[in-house]
């Protein structure tokens, strides 16, 4: 199975929606394998939006990013990168689709409730960014056979 890093951004945090994130993620029937709190700084700010670092936007990203501590999880299920970037749904919350959680949660583009990989191998190194090996648990939920069907495994 897939892993995907998610990390709730202070605009989730800060509007009190980290539990319904989490218990959309956990309806759809996605896994939590690891999940932590966390304060982020400019360093590893600079190492994640490094695409991003040169824009004249970065220093108010960075600070918004910044603002409180964030929730940051690895997910795990089946083409789980796919199935979670077209729950977030699109970047700026404003054109995301209604549904997805930026269409229903927000209403900005920076300020958008959630980052998500969006590559499997992204996710990799953005796990590793923010996840020791130890930190994320490799486990089978009971009820995997009732989120899956036999052939899908």
């Amino acid at each position: 199975m897939e892993q995907t890093l998610v990390i709730l951004k202070p605009s989730c945090v800060a509007r009190g929606l980290m539990g319904e994130v989490i218990s959309r993620i956990e309806k759809k029937g996605i896994i939590i394998t690891a999940m932590k709190m966390m304060q982020l700084d400019e360093k590893i700010l600079r190492e994640h939006y490094a695409h991003l670092v040169d824009r004249p936007f970065f220093p108010g990203l960075a600070a918004s990013m910044m603002a409180t501590p964030v929730v940051c999880m690895v997910l795990k299920g089946i083409d789980v990168v796919e199935v979670f970037r077209k729950m977030t749904g699109a970047t700026n919350g404003r054109k995301a689709e209604p549904g997805t959680i930026r269409g229903d949660l927000s209403m900005s583009g920076q300020a958008n409730i959630i980052h998500a990989s969006d590559s499997v191998e992204n996710a990799k190194i953005e796990i590793a960014r923010f996840f020791s090996p130890e930190e994320v648990m490799d486990y089978t939920p009971a009820n995997l056979g009732f989120l899956y069907a036999d052939d899908e495994l």
